[in-house]
């Protein structure tokens, strides 16, 4: 790859400068939505200062990588390459939004990486948060396309990449109706690392430069981790009954969920139910909607046993997906009935568990295009089918083998996302001399 950093000086598009005066402006009530949202556990009181751009934290020697992923998804996708480079000497500062991201770094981070809350997008706190941490490399990952971000970055001369990079065909769109904003905010990137070639193309045609194709980063995800001696004791307790896991539902998917399952309980008098919610604090309004239902519940976070007498185990803790896939012969992968774009298939098709999705996967179309074309998932368009599909897959065991391993097959194929994108990155940060960073320019009108 053939770059350097040095953007072109460029007029801002006046709708970036009114989003930045927005921003700006509203600033004030983001004390406001932080206060709300710690009341639903959606942030940590303590660690308010970091959504504004401040740490407590010193800035480590060395070069500093900085590395901003969503959620729980995106961080589990970049981790491998987290461990690569703080093993290669670098230190590497993750931010995420989600709590339980942040959670997930707390258990998962390699010596050398830490943790921090992205600040809210406006100018002030990211222009704090850049002069304090003044990273030799900063790399967004997938679609994370922040505007008063990008905007703060083309005025430093740090390398700016987009990681693990997609953009569906609606985005693109989307952005093409603002062509003057996009092509300046697209700009601001010094290279973009595409999931895949059609990705790429995507970001060509919204001016992106120095495109490179290494893959999905997803399908280099480990083995997922698995406490072996729970394992044992969770199937000890299960005994022979049959079973199946709803994975990473979200709320509108547990009453399909709990409607399939009473369906289900027709024909499997004593079928378990394991649902893992994509986020362990809604876990009393599952309790609750379980009751109602006159299902008894076990929860996992209560070490609850599973008796005979037990409807639903409820998977309520971090870093256990292991362990309920493994558990389950059949799952229903979440985030597919709704409108928040499915997750990852590959830590479920590494475990053996044979998948069940909804329509609704945006985050992933194109990863979950080979799985149903090839027969490695099922794609059910009707919650009201769900029912039908896992009590065909919990009948034919022969049928589950070989839906899984045509999974990990693709899986398979899919590895060396890491090694390239490793590659890559190598080229990158030789440019980054001695980790110092010269001065902002001076701030441009808004």
């Amino acid at each position: 790859m053939n770059w350097s950093v040095g953007r072109m000086a460029e007029k801002r598009p006046l709708l970036l400068s009114l989003y930045r005066a927005a921003a700006q402006g509203v600033s004030p009530l983001f004390h406001v939505l932080f206060a709300l949202r710690s009341r639903s556990s959606k942030e940590i009181p303590a660690r308010k200062a970091e959504r504004f751009g401040t740490s407590g934290r010193s800035r480590p020697g060395g070069t500093l990588i900085w590395m901003h992923a969503a959620s729980v998804g995106e961080t589990m996708s970049i981790l491998p390459l987290i461990e690569v480079l703080t093993g290669e000497g670098h230190n590497v500062l993750l931010t995420t939004v989600t709590v339980t991201a942040s959670e997930l770094a707390d258990k998962r981070l390699p010596d050398g990486a830490f943790h921090q809350f992205v600040p809210y997008d406006a100018p002030e706190p990211f222009r704090t948060f850049l002069d304090h941490w003044s990273p030799d490399l900063a790399m967004v990952v997938e679609s994370e396309i922040w505007p008063c971000l990008f905007d703060e970055m083309k005025s430093r001369e740090i390398p700016f990449v987009l990681l693990n990079g997609r953009l569906s065909d609606g985005s693109r769109r989307n952005w093409s109706r603002i062509p003057e904003t996009s092509r300046y905010i697209f700009g601001c990137l010094d290279a973009v690392f595409a999931q895949s070639r059609a990705d790429a193309d995507r970001f060509l045609s919204m001016g992106c430069k120095n495109v490179e194709v290494p893959g999905n980063l997803k399908f280099d995800a480990p083995e997922p981790v698995l406490d072996e001696t729970a394992l044992s004791v969770l199937k000890s307790q299960i005994g022979d009954r049959a079973i199946w896991l709803a994975a990473l539902t979200h709320p509108g998917e547990d009453e399909i969920v709990f409607e399939a399952h009473d369906r289900l309980r027709q024909e499997y008098p004593d079928l378990l139910l394991v649902l893992v919610p994509r986020h362990p604090a809604r876990a009393p309004e599952i309790a609750q909607a379980a009751g109602e239902r006159g299902l008894n519940l076990a929860a996992r976070s209560s070490a609850d046993p599973v008796d005979p007498g037990t409807d639903v185990f409820l998977g309520d803790t971090l870093g256990e997906m292991g362990l309920f896939y493994r558990l389950a012969p059949v799952t229903f992968l979440g985030g597919s009935f709704v409108d928040v774009g499915g997750h990852n298939p590959v830590e479920a098709a590494l475990a053996g568990s044979a998948l069940i999705t909804g329509p609704k996967v945006a985050n992933a179309r194109g990863v979950y295009k080979d799985f149903w074309n090839r027969g490695a998932a099922i794609r059910v368009g009707d919650p009201a089918d769900l029912a039908a599909e896992v009590g065909a897959l919990l009948k034919d065991a022969a049928r589950v083998r070989a839906q899984t391993e045509t999974a990990r097959s693709l899986v398979e194929e899919g590895r060396g996302a890491l090694a390239k994108t490793q590659a890559l990155l190598k080229d990158v940060l030789s440019r980054t001399g001695n980790g110092q960073r010269a001065e902002p320019e001076d701030e441009k009108s808004t």
